[in-house]
């Protein structure tokens, strides 16, 4: 019989901010168990459901019991299990034994390289009765759970303490346990709103039953939904005023509230005088508010997103009013503590604050990020002085009141210091930016000036990591360098700017004195080699991500492009070639002049590309020396230019010349001295091919 399975944990409040990971999980999890059990299709989508006191599953058209099926035990190999005399082997009598049947019972199967012995068991579908509280046990231990908790006097653990479970069938309660609990028909609804037990008499009606008699939207994308559209049309009704957007916290109070209602509530106007960010933060962070913007402006009013509806809801509009101007008041406080010690008059105190113990104080990274950032600003043509001055500001206020209840505000707190101490509004718009692109998408920093100061930052912290050993592995990266490297780049080539990536390691690497980096990992070409390697592999996943083609990526990262401001152009150009007629023989015999010159030992070095025209033989080689040597020149002022696609294009020019010379012209000839001077004429050939990308790794 095929009827709507239901589970349900009633538990105490869960993590908010990892509520929907956990509903998901879980219902994952579950899916694929009762789907390899053959309770549910595998196409079976099921729903999750998870509110701060639950988490749920339901799963249609889920079978009372499963369908027969045949087990097979694979046992040793005919040969490894008969004797010569044809009687079991001892491997065989211990599979037989462990597995307690007789001989007759077992078949002889063969996988196409050898034959076994095998034991193929017909075995009854059991009742889900007999599975399901082990198969949920087994879920709930592989759920993304950083901390278990346990509670009364039993040794069950989970993320927190579970007080009622139900495992329906349709209308037929499932008897299981599950942590130590018998399932019911009952539930608990809304912790205020609800008062006693709620039957749920089938399991189709479990949403509509919590909702109806218990006050509590049960799905999470519903509650959300219906969070969102309330916090729209309260914002309406406030006239054109919008409500500030974060999808992490509007995920953190779904997953906070069961019943959700939207008012609006207001603060004094007077700590508008505070940055903004700061109000922001402190009603995002600490109370979990929604600011209310007029423009990019913020308002003194806010949306509260409580877990009760209720006929007047004064009492919560003050209630939060109420707290939250304590912090605010702590905000304003911090501000106008801050703006009494100039961001220049803090710098000595970075002398005390560690870095990393092994790199030194940030007083010692500014002494690097100032030289640092006039190397780059000189190779940029920026104003050195206001770089310099921008970098030597850049983390003072790490040391202030306000980044210290708010690391989340450095850099932007820093900016307004910077202007309220009267510096040049490029020097504090640089303090702020230099921190940018702080995640995927994020605004680059604007500017020769910020962008000097921003590589500076990253490219000392990624080239004194690497120094002391400290190179991202798998997944981790505790010092975020993944992110530095594509910050670098993302800067680079979206600015752009004509820098190279060698020359920012070399420049970054001056910065550190050779006793600072001790151990294992001293500065030395292969660190430098390895973060080049590393910006390369982000290079490839940032390129790719972007949507293009794998092979036109890897055949112009093949040439390790230094100038990364320039590889646009050449990802442009080899996808026009693509597409020419002439594109996949030149490609294709391209590659067929790399596989000769590895091959050949003859060619070590750069002289073998002069090639001597009195030893050139075959009209196919000397057609193709001469087409060579005249679409040379144009070549080469194309790609002095950065004209990448016209060069290519011009490359296709030679398609014919060089079929004709693969047809009629054995580059291995017994003469060594024609044989040296063919290889040097495919290794200029292939030097002048190669010069935009790889084209060879545009073959299939």
């Amino acid at each position: 019989m095929k009827a709507t399975l239901l589970i349900e944990l009633l538990t105490e409040e869960l993590p908010p901010k990892s509520l929907a990971k956990l509903g998901l999980a879980f219902f994952d999890q579950m899916q694929k168990a009762l789907a390899e059990a053959g309770y549910i299709q595998a196409e079976n989508v099921g729903r999750w459901y998870a509110t701060p006191r639950r988490l749920a599953l339901q799963f249609p058209d889920c079978l009372e019991t499963q369908p027969d099926h045949t087990i097979e035990k694979k046992g040793p190999a005919v040969a490894v299990g008969l004797a010569a005399d044809g009687t079991p082997t001892k491997a065989l009598e211990g599979f037989m034994r462990s597995a307690g049947v007789e001989f007759s019972q077992l078949e002889k199967v063969s996988d196409g390289k050898a034959a076994y012995f095998a034991l193929r068991l017909h075995k009854p579908g059991e009742r889900i009765d007999t599975v399901l509280s082990a198969m949920i046990e087994a879920a709930l231990k592989k759920l993304p759970v950083a901390k278990l908790m346990r509670w009364g006097t039993s040794e069950v653990q989970f993320v927190r303490p579970v007080h009622g479970l139900v495992l329906l069938h349709g209308t037929r309660l499932i008897a299981g346990e599950v942590l130590g609990l018998q399932s019911r028909h009952v539930t608990l609804g809304h912790r205020f709103m609800s008062s006693g037990e709620i039957m749920l008499g089938n399991a189709d009606d479990y949403a509509a039953t919590l909702e109806q008699k218990g006050h509590v939207i049960a799905a999470f994308d519903k509650r959300r939904d219906m969070i969102c559209a309330q916090l729209d049309a309260v914002a309406a009704v406030a006239g054109n005023r919008t409500w500030l957007k974060d999808d992490a916290l509007l995920n953190e109070v779904t997953g906070l509230v069961e019943y959700p209602a939207v008012y609006e509530a207001g603060f004094e106007s007077e700590f508008l005088a505070v940055p903004q960010e700061c109000l922001i933060l402190t009603m995002k962070a600490n109370q979990k508010y929604f600011p209310l913007m007029e423009g990019n402006n913020l308002t003194n009013r806010f949306l509260v997103v409580s877990n009760m509806q209720v006929a007047d809801p004064s009492h919560i509009i003050t209630g939060n009013a109420r707290v939250v101007r304590p912090r605010l008041a702590d905000a304003k406080f911090f501000f106008e503590t801050d703006k009494k010690t100039p961001l220049s008059a803090r710098i000595g105190k970075l002398a005390s604050v560690v870095y990393h113990n092994k790199l030194g104080t940030q007083g010692e990274r500014v002494d690097r990020l100032v030289k640092l950032a006039a190397r780059i600003a000189h190779r940029l043509g920026a104003d050195a002085t206001l770089t310099e001055r921008a970098a030597l500001l850049a983390k003072a206020d790490l040391v202030t009141d306000m980044v210290g209840e708010f690391p989340e505000l450095q850099g932007i707190m820093g900016r307004y210091y910077a202007l309220a101490d009267g510096e040049p509004a490029v020097v504090a718009a640089a303090i702020e930016e230099h921190y940018h692109p702080r995640f995927n998408g994020d605004a680059l920093p604007h500017g020769p000036v910020a962008c000097a100061v921003a590589l500076a930052d990253k490219m000392d912290a990624l080239i004194g990591f690497f120094g002391i050993g400290q190179i991202p592995t798998g997944d981790k990266d505790p010092f975020g360098l993944r992110r530095a490297a594509l910050g670098v780049l993302r800067i680079l080539m979206e600015t752009p700017l004509p820098l190279s990536i060698g020359d920012l390691i070399d420049d970054a690497t001056k910065g550190f004195a050779p006793a600072l980096l001790t151990g294992d990992y001293r500065l030395t070409s292969a660190i430098q080699e390895r973060t080049q390697d590393f910006f390369r592999e982000r290079l490839r996943n940032l390129l790719r991500d972007a949507g293009h083609e794998p092979n036109a990526v890897d055949a112009v990262l093949a040439q390790n492009p230094m100038r990364i401001d320039e590889v646009p152009l050449r990802l442009a150009a080899v996808k026009a070639f693509a597409t020419l007629p002439e594109a996949a023989a030149l490609a294709a015999a391209n590659k067929r002049i790399v596989n000769i010159l590895k091959k050949s030992a003859e060619h070590v070095k750069h002289t073998d590309t002069i090639v001597n025209p009195a030893l050139l033989q075959e009209a196919a080689e000397k057609n193709l020396f001469s087409d060579v040597e005249k679409l040379a020149p144009d070549i080469e002022a194309q790609l002095a230019r950065s004209d990448y696609t016209a060069a290519l294009k011009t490359l296709a020019g030679l398609r014919e010349a060089v079929d004709a010379f693969f047809e009629g012209v054995m580059v291995n000839a017994d003469d060594a001295a024609i044989r040296t001077n063919r290889l040097a004429l495919l290794a200029r050939l292939a030097g002048l091919m190669n010069r935009v990308a790889d084209i060879s790794r545009l073959s299939s």
